[in-house]
């Protein structure tokens, strides 16, 4: 193998891996959120039918 060869080919890698893992962390982002708002969504439920069962049993 050529020296430039390696060379051209680490230049490329280290362009591509900052789009690599930037598209990584957008997906990761994305999941966190909607994991964050299905978790807000339960917490929600939970406190209604708490709320519910609270006021069925007379406290």
């Amino acid at each position: 193998m050529h020296p430039n060869q390696v060379a051209q080919w680490k230049k490329q890698a280290l362009e591509g891996l900052t789009e690599i893992f930037a598209g990584t962390a957008e997906k990761v982002s994305h999941s966190r959120e909607a994991e964050i708002k299905e978790l807000h969504a339960k917490i929600g439920q939970l406190t209604v039918e708490r709320n519910f069962l609270a006021k069925a049993s007379g406290r």
